[in-house]
């Protein structure tokens, strides 16, 4: 089924207020803007242009005419009418037509009618697209962040944890790159699909995480990304039932997608999972989750692979009806195997985190100086956070607060600064 625009829900006061809806709705609807449009381009960086023109017009009409009904079909068809205008205008729609009617009978399944392998969703082949192997592996995730995440230059950059200038340059040569290379827009089939599944799975995976806690803004949660996330790890699932790590990452993305309800207060502010209402967090996800993991593993061969390791820990949160009742000497080890699988600072700072609640804040708190040395964390924002919760339970509040200041002079999410800002305030008090 391909992606079609739906009413933009959840407007609140900005939907009497043309220039707030623009921004909100531009920002929930353009990676499907781009994709539809790139289905008739067949060149994403113009279909981003394109994209942009269109808010450009809605930025000079909404004022004076008003919201539409459905303003992210209006933008839909503002772009698709300018894609249209630009292929005629350069003579070459009946020799698109062709290309398009070749590539059909190229990438067509010979035998099989349509069925799982036969998505029609512009999204996904957005995603497959922006993952082609003609790409470094660092501007494939820059890229399909970019124009499925909406996400801008610097919040890509921070987490990668690299120079926004590099980040800038890896997005650029990626556009030129698939539009010189002549790269289909296309879901593509056999060994091309799975050469390019790797990084499918890491793009799909880093904007949900966006959308789980926003590099920055104002929002904690950008319900969207997560949606749109959780929804293409689902079709990858159909798609690709024998993959492991397909439903693995299905499975991950169940289980955090289930706290979603319980990680806001009512005025939006962060909650941490100690602090968590766990009878707010969504059983029938976990239970999608629960089941697939038992899919991943029933098709695994070997050892597992980073996302059933994630899908794992996550599993053990969500098993634990209680924060004291979670198995963190279990989530201590999985993080262990996944570090010796992926190695990563930033995994093992989550590890020190689990090692903390099994062993003790001591133990943690060396493993996380060790880490302080690591240049990837020098203005990562949850280091200093994690090590001042550390030393505030080891009775160093002085030291506590000033890592929490720190802390929250790196983040860049308005509500946690908040967070952090509070914590440090309180870290007197224990």
């Amino acid at each position: 089924m391909t992606s079609q625009p739906q009413p933009t829900a959840g407007l609140g006061p900005a939907a009497a207020d043309p220039g707030r809806a623009i921004e909100t709705v531009f920002r929930i609807e353009s990676p499907r803007v781009v994709a539809g449009v790139a289905r008739i381009v067949r060149d994403i960086g113009i279909a981003e242009e394109l994209a942009q023109d269109a808010l450009v017009a809605a930025l000079e009409q909404w004022p004076r005419d008003g919201v539409p009904d459905n303003p992210g079909a209006w933008l839909m068809a503002a772009a698709r009418h300018r894609a249209v205008d630009l292929v005629r205008r350069r003579e070459r729609y009946a020799r698109k037509l062709e290309q398009i009617g070749r590539t059909l009978e190229t990438t067509a399944p010979p035998e099989e009618p349509a069925g799982p392998d036969d998505i029609d969703d512009d999204l996904l082949r957005l995603v497959f697209t922006t993952c082609h192997p003609v790409l470094s592996a660092e501007a494939r995730v820059a890229l399909t962040l970019r124009l499925l995440g909406g996400l801008t230059t610097a919040e890509i950059a921070r987490a990668f944890l690299a120079p926004e200038a590099t980040v800038a340059q890896r997005i650029v040569r990626a556009k030129r790159t698939l539009a010189t290379r002549n790269v289909a827009f296309e879901v593509p089939y056999g060994p091309d699909r799975e050469a390019r599944l790797g990084s499918v799975l890491d793009v799909i995976y880093f904007v949900f995480n966006e959308g789980y806690t926003a590099t920055a803004g104002d929002d904690w949660l950008r319900p969207s990304l997560c949606e749109d996330a959780l929804r293409l790890a689902r079709l990858l699932a159909a798609l690709m039932p024998k993959e492991p790590e397909v439903h693995a990452l299905a499975a991950l993305l169940e289980f955090q997608a289930s706290r979603s309800a319980a990680r806001t207060g009512p005025s939006g502010e962060p909650v941490l999972l100690k602090d968590q209402n766990r009878r707010r967090w969504h059983r029938m996800l976990i239970a999608r989750g629960v089941t697939a993991l038992g899919r991943a593993d029933a098709v695994a061969t070997g050892a597992p692979g980073p996302y059933a390791l994630q899908a794992a820990i996550a599993a053990c949160h969500a098993h634990a009806y209680t924060y004291e009742e979670t198995d963190w000497r279990t989530i201590a080890t999985l993080y262990g195997l996944l570090a010796a699988r992926t190695p990563s600072p930033v995994v093992e700072l989550n590890r020190a985190v689990a090692i903390s609640m099994a062993d003790g804040p001591a133990p943690a708190l060396a493993l996380v100086d060790t880490l302080s040395a690591e240049p990837a964390l020098r203005d990562y924002h949850l280091l200093p956070s994690v090590r001042g919760d550390l030393l505030l339970r080891l009775g160093r509040t002085a030291e506590a607060r000033a890592e929490f200041v720190r802390a929250a002079a790196l983040a860049r999410n308005a509500r946690e600064r908040e967070l952090l800002l509070a914590r440090a305030e309180s870290a007197d008090g224990g």
